[in-house]
């Protein structure tokens, strides 16, 4: 169970701060049944309510400042995603952004960076597909690690890039 103040994760909501655990005084609803107070970081003015027993397979703990660093070190060593049909794309995609987990979303944007570059290469512009995909995956991951980071979001791409350019030239 999280506890007020904890930064979590909760679905397409991103990352979200633990306001409170209450119950709701709505008509109809069982007034004994906790619910997180979920406040979303980078959505002001958005509030949301999810039952306690039931929050589980959507709602994580936030990566701490060690876990960000780790996996910022481990993502030139995180492989793409298996792509066998352009059929099952999207379906492939959402699953990796539902999985609600950041190394997943690190294999999405490497991988549509990478598919993007080629298309580039080729003279082909870059699919809606892989524009949206790779914009939600980036918001998601660089939202998490800018809070365990303590930096600011704008902040993350180019200091996930300094971490990286510095692991190259230790080798």
């Amino acid at each position: 169970m999280f506890e007020k103040g904890d930064y979590v994760i909760y679905g397409n909501n991103g990352i979200c701060r633990v306001q409170d655990i209450t119950t709701l005084t709505i008509p109809g609803i069982d007034k004994n049944r906790k619910y997180y107070l979920l406040k979303p970081v980078y959505a002001s003015g958005s509030t949301v309510y999810t039952p306690v027993e039931t929050a589980e397979p959507l709602l994580r703990p936030a990566l701490s400042r060690d876990e960000a660093d780790s996996l910022i070190r481990s993502i030139p060593d995180i492989p793409l995603i298996p792509i066998s049909d352009e059929k099952t794309l999207e379906k492939t995609y959402k699953e990796y952004m539902r999985s609600n987990n950041s190394k997943a979303w690190v294999q999405l944007i490497k991988t549509i960076y990478l598919r993007k570059e080629k298309r580039i290469m080729k003279g082909y512009k870059v699919t809606a597909l892989d524009s949206r995909y790779f914009s939600l995956a980036e918001t998601s991951l660089y939202g998490e690690l800018a809070v365990a980071l303590d930096k600011p979001r704008e902040e993350v791409k180019s200091y996930i890039a300094s971490c990286i350019d510095g692991r190259k030239s230790e080798t």
